[in-house]
Order: C-alpha cells, then structure tokens, then sequence
C-alpha cells in the first residue's frame, strides 16, 4: 500500500487541542511599544512607551540631562508636525523619563 503525505494526527486528537489551556498572555509586552498621539501647547507628539524590559541602552533625558538607565521603563517622543518631515522627526526622538515628560514647561517668550 502506498505511503500517506498526510501529517499525523496528535495524541488525542483535535478534541484535545481544542481543550487544551491556552498560553498565558503577557499584557505589559502586548500593551506596550504602540505609540500614541499627545497634543500640548508646543505641538503634536507621538509617545511610545519603553518598558523596562525592553530598556537595553543608557540614554540621557532631555528634562532633567540625567541618564536613563537599562532596565528603567521610560518614554520614547518625537514631534508629529515636525517641519522637516516624518523622517525627521524620528531620526531627531529622544528618550524620556516618564516623569520628566509629564512634568515638562512649556517656556514661551
């Protein structure tokens, strides 16, 4: 008799995958990393959060000029109506405390 291509079938069947529990979502990585638009006084910006997990490098935090650590959850911003374009814009982001970018001022002359 001739061989079968066909995959074989799991343990227990389809009825058991079905009934299997399902993986564990992790919300703070499914939450995370998807920019959202701010409007303030000096613009429109878009804010993406960086959770500490993902935070690898050592960046310094425009408010304050101390740096960011590794390991420190922390904002990504960049100015959504930048005059030089989008790409502008993001090759010019910078790295926020989350505090420092709440509490900013907005200085006017």
């Amino acid at each position: 008799m001739p061989r079968s291509n066909r995959p074989r079938r799991a343990a227990g069947g389809r009825a058991a995958q079905q009934n299997a529990a399902p993986e564990d979502l992790d919300l703070e990585r499914a939450r995370s990393g998807f920019p959202h638009r701010e409007s303030a006084p000096d613009g429109e910006w878009m804010v993406r959060p960086v959770t500490a997990r993902n935070a690898a490098k050592i960046y310094t935090c425009p408010g304050c000029h101390r740096p960011v650590q590794p390991g420190v959850a922390h904002l990504v911003v960049w100015q959504e109506d930048s005059l030089f374009g989008a790409a502008s814009a993001l090759t010019d982001r910078r790295h926020w405390h989350t505090n420092c970018w709440q509490s900013r001022s907005y200085k006017y002359r």
